[in-house]
Order: C-alpha cells, then structure tokens, then sequence
C-alpha cells in the first residue's frame, strides 16, 4: 500500500515538471513574439508617418522603412540573442558556485536553460519583428502618393495593433480589450508625435 502510494505520489512530480516545463519553454516565445511584434509594428509605423509628415515620396518611405525593418530585425534579434545567453552564462556560473559550495549535491534547484534557447530567441524576435514591420509599409508598396498612403498605413496599422493586443491580452491573462486599447494608443501616440515632429521641421 505505501509503494503504491509513493509511485502515485512520484507520477504527480514527474507530471507536474513535464507540465512547468512545457509553460516555462511557451511563455518565453510569447514574450519574443510579443517584443518582436510590438516593436515591428510601432517603430517603422512611427518612421512611414514621420517622413509622410516631410512630405517625401512612397518610394523613399518604402525603402527607408524596409532599411529600419531590416536593422530593427537584426538589432532586435541580436539582443534576444546576447539575453538569453547572459541567462545560460549566469546558470554556468551559478552551478560552478554551487558545485564549490556542497560536496553533495542531489539537486541544486538551479533549472538548466536550453542551449538552443539563445539562437531561438534571436530568430523568433527577427521574424515577429519583421511580419509586424512589414504591416504598416504595406500601403506605400501599392499607393505612389505618401499622403494618401499614409491614411491607410495608418488604418491598417491601428487595427493590426488592436488585434496584437487582443492576443497578447489572451495569452499573458490580462484583460484583452484593455490590452489592444493601449497598444493602439501607444502605437497612435507615437506615429503622430513622429508626424507633428516632421511637419514642424518642415515648415
């Protein structure tokens, strides 16, 4: 009776760390893909609205904006890529110390990160930072003339945003209607702050 109980009570552990592990490994490519996304599409939006405010032709908006997106990409993904490496360098070193600390050591409660985990992160916040980039320059690909390109950039844009923030709502349990409202504004604050800011220099 008790090494039955003590197989249930070992099926619970081992069950409950499959399941920490399958939540720790999901949570860290939401929050690149969030990082990646949220970031692709303010900046580059900001940038389109920014130079549609110096009254500056679709072509150059396009190509300045592919340029950003393609910087922003590899900037991005770079420092997902030295982050999660930091955090695999600081587990090296925390073991190492606790090795030197505890001649026995059955388990340390250090969790060992994946050692792919730093290439992952750079590649899931390049590509979430590129699909979100390419949103809002998608009008000056189709429209020649900046200022009418520049309205339905920033119509699409706001509703690209509004259902990136439903879905980040969703998926780290905030409210998702208060999540897409202020990722909108932020989004809205900054392309038209962008824009005032290019008008003023340009007057």
């Amino acid at each position: 009776m008790a090494e039955n109980g003590y197989a249930d009570l070992e099926k619970q552990v081992l069950l409950l760390n499959d399941h920490e592990e399958k939540h720790f490994m999901s949570s860290e490519i939401v929050r690149d893909i969030i990082i990646g996304v949220s970031d692709g599409l303010t900046v580059p939006f900001a940038l389109a609205a920014g130079l549609s405010g110096a009254d500056v032709s679709s072509s150059i908006i396009l190509i300045a904006g592919i340029a950003e997106v393609a910087a922003g990409a590899i900037s991005m993904g770079l420092g997902g890529y030295l982050a999660a490496k930091s955090e695999a360098d600081h587990y090296m070193r925390e073991l190492k110390r606790e090795q030197d600390e505890i001649v026995a050591v059955p388990d340390i409660g250090l969790e060992k990160p994946d050692p792919m985990r730093a290439l992952w992160s750079a590649m899931t916040i390049a590509i979430s930072y590129i699909m979100g980039g390419l949103v809002p320059l998608l009008p000056y690909m189709v429209i020649p003339v900046a200022t009418e390109a520049v309205l339905a950039s920033v119509v699409l844009t706001l509703v690209a945003l509004i259902l990136f923030g439903l879905a980040k709502g969703y998926f780290t349990g905030n409210q998702p209607f208060k999540s897409a409202i202020q990722t909108a504004f932020i989004g809205a604050i900054a392309s038209a702050a962008a824009y005032s800011i290019a008008k003023v220099f340009r007057a």
